[in-house]
């Protein structure tokens, strides 16, 4: 092997080796919950969704959500926002609508699909939350959830933030 290879290769991390530290266990838990979860979805045959999209459909499912709001929430420019706009219209989750307060803004609502989508979401997330119950165990599922929120309710002045990616 050369050094470039042993250098690209990521260490594997053992249940024998130090403590990892937390911030990097939620990461890869975070990653592991996603895969599985578009995984699933496709084979439940939703082909046509990207992680990004669930940012979005998460912002529009509690109002109506302009591009440019899209692009704060994502961290991306408005172009590229309005371009993940489209091809969620093109894909049927979400829908522009008119704006009583501006003419011009388009905001984005969920259609009927992109709640189904949701709904599909939610359905996974409880399968896989089963999985870890069965790995750990129901009570320490519970804890881990109820730790988290606190410490985020607690942070985010009572609040729960919203979800969006780094």
């Amino acid at each position: 092997m050369t050094r470039a290879a042993e250098r690209s290769e990521p260490p594997v991390l053992t249940a024998a080796d130090p403590e990892v530290p937390m911030a990097r266990l939620l990461a890869m838990a975070y990653r592991h919950l996603v895969v599985e979860l578009h995984e699933r979805l496709q084979a439940r045959g939703w082909h046509d969704v990207r992680p990004q999209y669930g940012y979005v459909l998460l912002a529009c499912r509690d109002q109506p959500t302009t591009s440019v709001e899209v692009a704060a929430l994502l961290g991306v420019s408005k172009q590229a926002a309005a371009k993940l706009a489209e091809a969620m219209v093109g894909a049927g989750l979400v829908r522009r609508t008119r704006s009583d307060l501006d003419a011009r803004a388009r905001p984005l609502t969920l259609t009927a699909r992109g709640r189904r989508l949701l709904a599909v979401v939610e359905e996974v997330y409880a399968e896989l939350e089963a999985g870890w119950a069965d790995a750990i165990g129901r009570s320490r599922v519970k804890a881990v959830r109820s730790g988290l929120t606190d410490v985020l309710v607690s942070a985010y002045d009572g609040a729960l933030p919203p979800v969006r990616p780094i």
